[in-house]
């Protein structure tokens, strides 16, 4: 090989070599510290822009979570209105089989009549409860997502509950024509007490339900978390591993270089005869 002064090819070659190296270190050191795998866009393009969209779907799945337990409680709080509405209609069941003992004076079945109208008043207020400002009664349905592509059609609907309703509800027994109990018979109560059967039922399904598209939710979110870990999260073993070898590169080709720089001087030992 020629003895040259101009150029050092291996000096070039040993420093190319070193930043090469040094570039990976700092690659791993930054991976290490940060326990992301892509910590610039250009380390994984695809991968990050497939993480953010499923990091994005996590988080949406986290708000119809809260959704979910909000429309819960909203059920809960209806069926706990109900629950109170069973107990006055049962002991309006027994008012009225007491007022029709014919042994009962006048003076008796006013005394029934006077708890009879104030739990009338309690029935009537029951109707208008409301949760954070949304009735809990009316002709009002509503449905509730539970997918995060928000599609209506996968939705949990909420089926209103008409509790006012004199067809479907109480409305028979606190109807303003009912002002004592003789204005009623034993089969008004009772089907209102069956009207009110049938919308726990109702609501214990919806319940039931939202239960199970909680679950699902709960299941997709930590699937895709597991994904997006893949994608993104270091694997500190291997990345370690790699620290090593770069650390050991690094110190390797400083060295070399240091001994590339040196070979110049075989040059100037001819030039000046040392």
């Amino acid at each position: 090989m020629s003895v040259v002064i101009s150029s050092n090819l291996a000096a070039e070659m040993a420093a190319n070599n070193l930043s090469k190296s040094t570039s990976e270190l700092q690659g791993s050191l930054n991976r290490l510290s940060s326990g992301s795998k892509i910590v610039n866009p250009s380390d994984d393009a695809g991968g990050l822009a497939v993480s953010m969209k499923l990091q994005a779907t996590v988080n949406e799945e986290g708000a119809l979570q809260s959704n979910i337990s909000d429309s819960t409680s909203y059920l809960q709080t209806q069926d706990g209105a109900m629950q109170v509405t069973g107990s006055i209609l049962d002991r309006m069941s027994q008012l009225e089989a007491l007022y029709q003992d014919p042994t009962k004076n006048t003076s008796d079945k006013s005394n029934y009549d006077s708890e009879f109208t104030q739990l009338q008043s309690e029935l009537t207020s029951l109707t208008n409860e409301q949760f954070n400002g949304v009735p809990l009664f009316g002709t009002s349905s509503f449905t509730v997502d539970v997918t995060s592509d928000l599609s209506s059609s996968s939705g949990v609907s909420i089926t209103a509950q008409d509790l006012a309703s004199s067809a479907s509800g109480i409305g028979a027994i606190t109807a303003s024509g009912v002002t004592s109990l003789s204005d009623l018979s034993l089969s008004d109560v009772t089907t209102a007490i069956q009207n009110v059967a049938t919308m726990r039922a109702n609501n214990g399904a919806e319940q039931s339900r939202l239960g199970f598209a909680s679950t699902m939710l709960t299941t997709n979110a930590t699937n895709l978390q597991a994904a997006v870990s893949n994608i993104t999260d270091v694997d500190v073993a291997q990345e370690t591993t790699n620290l090593a070898k770069w650390n050991v590169l690094v110190q390797a080709g400083t060295a070399m270089l240091t001994q590339a720089n040196q070979s110049a001087q075989t040059a100037l030992k001819l030039i000046t005869g040392g």
